[in-house]
């Protein structure tokens, strides 16, 4: 009998979950807004505040969900799992007590000391904005500082990379955050390894690297990710096995320590001269990741909900020996200064072979489809080599049209050889 599964969220992230569910279950959805790629997919969709238990709850039961997957960070922090699962819905996706790993960072910290979670880097954790500042004003050295609660992927300020020690205390001073981390600057090369994980076990999938800033070269502000790539395997140019090895006994560390742990655990990680350590975990895909792992994950993801909820062993993830690359396009003036109203002319028709459509956030009208304000669609490219997927990328967005933009330089040759080259000069 096939299984009735409720998808929460609206985002790429969840068209790229809708697109690896839809052909094995009866799927619906719920989400602030209307993503066409999901409509198209789904059975049914709801329009509802994602983060309302009640209403995600009531929508759950008059479609009779038996599982439910919890797409972005803010339902889970809401408590949207705990309440599924009270009302006797398997929610793929941590309880509230354990989402805090994501959406709580100075827990996130205190608990990796505590537990002995290796990879933790040195850190101190502020009640107030005064006391943050202080802490700035009395210290030489570089700092990562982080707004303990959800800042969308955007809330960061590294000293001797982005800001001075004065501008990260007038960032504070200016932010609407009471509490606060502030801890070492890690140097190296970022990459990401999700893990499906339930039962007190994990699945691995593999590692990608993100693109967090707004413009080529990696220069401007952070965002949400303006794009990702992944190679034919599990490890990215720059890693070895060993450094894909310690990132898998990190994310098993924080698994044994927190049993109940059910989802998405996203271990985004600095390979340092020492090897991984931690930049954070997120409870849920990540986005854009969620767009190069899913394509290419040839274990059917119902299977692995199904093991989930039946306290089965999860099943081993077996992934296509395909590279992928993921280009967002944006809204003009994105993220500072963002224009709405541009007509999104790339369709799933238009993009062709070996080439994914995602939706984000757009706004689907009778007569169109368009921008908002904020990360409108990705192009995923497949090819056996990360060179070749880019290319299909490329082409695939040829047709984007006025009013978006795109960081080209995501999955270039020439990008790739500079990150082997910086992880190199790190590891003399």
């Amino acid at each position: 009998m096939s299984e009735t599964v409720l998808l929460v969220g609206g985002g790429g992230r969840e068209h790229a979950v809708a697109r690896s569910l839809a052909d094995d279950c009866e799927l619906y959805a719920c989400a602030g807004n209307r993503n066409p790629g999901i409509e198209s997919l789904a059975a049914g969709v709801e329009t509802l505040d994602s983060t309302d238990s009640e209403a995600v709850v009531d929508y759950a039961e008059s479609v009779g969900a038996d599982l439910a997957v919890v797409g972005p960070e803010a339902p889970l922090e809401a408590g949207v799992a705990d309440a599924l699962d009270e009302a006797g819905v398997y929610a793929f996706g941590p309880r509230q007590a354990e989402a805090r790993i994501e959406t709580d960072k100075a827990f996130q910290r205190e608990f990796m000391r505590e537990e002995s979670v290796p990879g933790c880097p040195e850190f101190e954790t502020f009640d107030s904005a005064d006391a943050t500042i202080e802490y700035l004003e009395s210290i030489d050295f570089d700092v990562a500082v982080k707004p303990a609660g959800l800042t969308g992927g955007k809330g960061v300020r590294v000293t001797g990379d982005q800001v001075s020690h004065a501008e990260a205390a007038e960032y504070v001073a200016n932010a609407d955050h009471d509490q606060w981390v502030v801890e070492e600057r890690l140097v190296g090369e970022e990459f990401t390894v999700q893990a499906l994980v339930a039962n007190g076990e994990f699945r691995l999938s593999p590692a990608i690297q993100d693109h967090k800033r707004a413009y080529e070269g990696d220069e401007g502000p952070n965002t949400g990710g303006m794009g990702s790539y992944s190679d034919a395997g599990p490890l990215l140019p720059f890693m070895t096995p060993q450094d894909y090895y310690d990132a898998g006994r990190i994310i098993e560390s924080v698994v044994e320590a927190m049993p109940d742990y059910k989802g998405v655990l996203y271990g985004q990680f600095m390979l340092t001269d020492e090897g991984p350590k931690v930049v954070e975990f997120n409870a849920r895909f990540g986005d854009p990741e969620a767009m190069n792992t899913l394509p290419v994950m040839e274990t059917p993801f119902i299977d692995v909900l199904t093991a989930a909820r039946n306290g089965e062993r999860l099943p081993s993830l077996r992934f296509a020996d395909r590279a992928t690359v993921c280009k967002y396009a944006v809204p003009a003036g994105y993220p500072t200064d963002p224009e709405s109203g541009a007509e999104v002319e790339v369709s799933e028709d238009t993009v062709g072979e070996d080439a994914i459509l995602f939706y984000a956030s757009v706004d689907a009208r009778e007569d169109g489809v368009y921008t908002t304000t904020s990360r409108s669609f990705a192009v995923v490219g497949l090819g056996d080599t990360v060179a070749a997927a880019e290319e299909r990328a490329e082409e695939a967005l040829a047709g984007v049209g006025e009013g978006f933009r795109i960081r080209h330089d995501i999955g270039k040759p020439e990008l790739l050889s500079q990150r082997v080259e910086h992880m190199a000069e790190i590891r003399e």
